[in-house]
């Protein structure tokens, strides 16, 4: 069954998996806005903290490719997204009942599993309403809302641990926004039933191979990935160097969050005004995070940890529209799925090296990830040159 959206339907479904995706961000970025101290509490040391958090990224991104693949096969884009959050949205309370780090590590990984299933088939279906208002500005707009819920979990959490420095508590009391997530889903899927059930015709991105100038796009992006230390590395860094205080870690990620999300809406737009260039400069000026985080006071972690968040929201915003330009409608689940996989298999090698580095000099773990921040612009240059003869060819 074929689906055609008006604009005025595009923006709703739009703005209600915002919503979904508020709460859900409410939920994880909560947790994960702890759970390297809470590792670290469980006898975890920084390696173990940096490893579980790399895999859990692996899983979260190269499970995406079976997942794209399976939705854009059996075009069951609602049934394999609410799966996805049933079991993201589950993970996170179950962390209150957990007293040893493996079963932790268990339930972190499990939620990035939960993740790694919703997001490529939700990807596609906001692709295909962002044809009506802007892809840029689509994405952009659901990753603002997802990082205002991303905002306000983490300053929960905070405020938990003010009044009572107990993570079991913390986590119990995201069930509240787990659950208003599984609920908004299932209204959305009722709302628009056919969502991602749209015709298109085959664009540039068509045939049965990807086009080159997305390859390239794929090496600059895992690249940045590569130089992303996960937050949990962050936040365990603060707690070990005493830099930050512990009441004050979840405050930061929390101004990461929204950084990200209001970057994000600038960032969308400006994408879609002029394209994939907009990406260079935003690398050069994030690649400062990991010094002003791993060598700077209050103020400069600060700083390092918003422009970190600025990344990350990058990624999850205009990198996403960038793909569904440069693929056709019937292989994007599979191209947002390999687009995960190279992403996350990136992290998990970046998140891994950093750890090991962490342990033993931390400015030559700071090197790598700027070095690698900065030499994924090559890529992305030759990616939007590309990308603009593409377009002068049609």
């Amino acid at each position: 069954m074929t689906h055609r959206w008006t604009r005025k339907a595009a923006l709703s479904f739009i703005l209600l998996f915002g919503a979904v995706n508020l709460f859900a961000d409410m939920t994880y970025e909560g947790a994960r806005s702890i759970t390297g101290q809470f590792l670290g509490s469980l006898g975890a040391n920084g390696l173990l903290v940096s490893t579980i958090a790399g895999f859990g990224e692996l899983l979260g991104y190269t499970l995406r490719l079976a997942s794209g693949r399976w939705a854009d096969r059996s075009r069951l884009y609602w049934p394999i997204t609410i799966v996805g959050y049933v079991v993201q949205m589950a993970s996170v309370p179950a962390l209150a009942l957990i007293g040893n780090w493996p079963m932790a590590a268990l339930l972190i990984l499990l939620e990035r599993v939960g993740r790694a299933t919703r997001n490529p088939p939700r990807d596609v279906m906001l692709a295909e309403a962002g044809e009506q208002t802007g892809r840029g500005w689509a994405f952009g707009v659901n990753e603002a809302l997802d990082q205002l819920g991303a905002l306000i979990g983490p300053l929960v959490v905070a405020g938990l641990l003010a009044r009572q420095e107990s993570y079991r508590l913390a986590f119990a009391v995201l069930a509240i926004p787990a659950v208003a997530t599984l609920t908004l889903v299932s209204g959305a899927r009722l709302i628009y039933p056919n969502a991602g059930q749209a015709s298109h015709g085959t664009n540039a991105g068509g045939g049965d191979t990807y086009p080159s100038g997305f390859w390239w796009y794929l090496a600059a992006t895992s690249l940045i990935g590569f130089g992303l230390a996960d937050f949990s590395l962050i936040a365990f860094h603060f707690s070990k160097a005493q830099s930050v205080a512990i009441q004050w870690i979840p405050v930061f990620y929390a101004l990461a969050m929204a950084a990200g999300g209001f970057g994000s809406l600038i960032i969308g737009n400006l994408f879609d005004r002029i394209g994939l260039i907009i990406l260079i400069p935003v690398t050069v000026v994030v690649s400062a995070y990991a010094p002003l985080a791993f060598f700077g006071g209050f103020t400069a972690a600060m700083i390092g940890v918003v422009l970190w968040g600025i990344g990350v929201g990058a990624h999850e915003s205009v990198m996403q529209a960038a793909v569904a330009q440069m693929i056709s409608q019937d292989r994007l689940g599979s191209a947002y799925g390999l687009f995960g996989a190279a992403f996350g298999v990136a992290w998990f090698v970046g998140s891994v090296a950093m750890g090991a580095l962490y342990d033993y000099s931390i400015p030559t773990a700071v090197w790598l990830a700027v070095t690698t921040q900065l030499i994924s612009i090559v890529p992305l240059i030759v990616a939007v040159r590309m990308q603009v003869r593409s377009r002068s060819e049609i």
